[in-house]
């Protein structure tokens, strides 16, 4: 009998194709709908291989019911939060994700939602739509400029590093923060290292690019918002908790911040009360890697992971290789 994968959402171009011709079988969620908590635990028992995604919360309850046949699961994003990794390694199943083929996609959105919030472009969208423009005004919807401005980057990896050689084409000052120093992005970029509260409080535009981690879950909170300038926009593609967003309501709301401009959220699909009627912010439904190129690129690396594992060569992006030495 072939060995079975569980892949837990519709994927794009090219789909399964890789995992068929591999002569694997593949269960696959056909709605289009996230598949259920209930569902994915039902469902596991005796697969070799589970695709998940962002939204699958991969945990003891899913690998002890997936049972010992379960020997790899490869995450559909580039950040696994969701996937308790030391779990999963201690039961010795490989977890992999999808590096690198979503960084372009994911800094260009960054700078959609930068330039969109900070040039009011949904407000003015949205006012012709209500067919209230009556013509061109000097004072109407002014906004910020960009060229010249400081772009301070938090996290500044791949993703934030792509974000920042954008900002050097609009002629920015870049700085960033980071747990350690990353000359080399320093060297393309021309980025600053700089303290946390430099960065908040230095900041003309804010991108947020942190993995989640129990150090930066709600690094930016109500304190951290205080220190921005009012002037400031803050940018969020990373991962919804990095900001506290009943702090961030109140933040816009009182205009102790200009705007943000959010790809994430910190209980999607729910957001905080009061964020839908604020006209400072810009929301967009976790698009950040969601281009035809992009997405197709991601399932493509997922099952080649998938395939490399099962038959017993190296995946291509392993979270922890060292499983693979056992």
């Amino acid at each position: 009998m072939p060995r079975s994968v569980l892949v837990t959402a519709l994927l794009p171009e090219p789909g399964t194709a890789r995992l068929l011709a591999a002569g694997l079988q593949v269960n696959q969620h056909q709605l289009a709908a996230p598949l259920g908590r209930d569902e994915l635990l039902a469902g596991i028992g005796g697969r070799a291989a589970l695709l998940s995604v962002l939204t699958d919360r991969i945990d003891d309850a899913v690998l002890d019911a997936a049972g010992p046949d379960l020997r790899v699961v490869a995450n559909f994003a580039v950040g696994y939060d969701n996937i308790d990794v030391a779990a999963a390694t201690a039961r010795g199943i490989v977890v992999t994700n999808t590096p690198d083929v979503l960084t372009e996609a994911t800094a260009d959105l960054a700078w959609a939602l930068l330039l969109a919030a900070s040039r009011r472009v949904i407000e003015g969208d949205a006012l012709i739509r209500r067919g209230e423009w009556t013509g061109w005004r000097p004072s109407q919807l002014l906004g910020a400029a960009v060229q010249g401005r400081t772009l301070g980057i938090l996290g500044l990896g791949k993703i934030g590093s792509a974000v920042a050689r954008r900002g050097t084409g609009f002629g920015m000052r870049v700085i960033y923060h980071n747990r350690s120093r990353n000359f080399r992005a320093e060297g393309v970029t021309g980025a600053r290292y700089v303290g946390l509260d430099e960065l908040l409080e230095t900041s003309d535009f804010l991108s947020l690019h942190s993995p989640l981690t129990p150090e930066t879950r709600h690094v930016i909170d109500a304190a951290a918002l205080a220190r921005m300038q009012p002037t400031a926009v803050l940018v969020n593609t990373g991962r919804g908790p990095l900001i506290d967003e009943v702090a961030l309501v109140d933040a816009l709301r009182d205009r102790r911040i200009a705007a943000a401009g959010l790809d994430v959220f910190e209980q999607e699909p729910a957001l905080a009360p009061g964020l839908v009627e604020l006209d400072n912010v810009v929301l967009l439904p976790h698009i950040g890697s969601a281009t035809t190129e992009a997405r197709g690129a991601m399932v493509e690396l997922c099952c080649a992971n998938i395939v490399a594992t099962l038959e017993g060569r190296r995946p291509l992006t392993p979270l922890n290789p060292e499983v693979l030495a056992r």
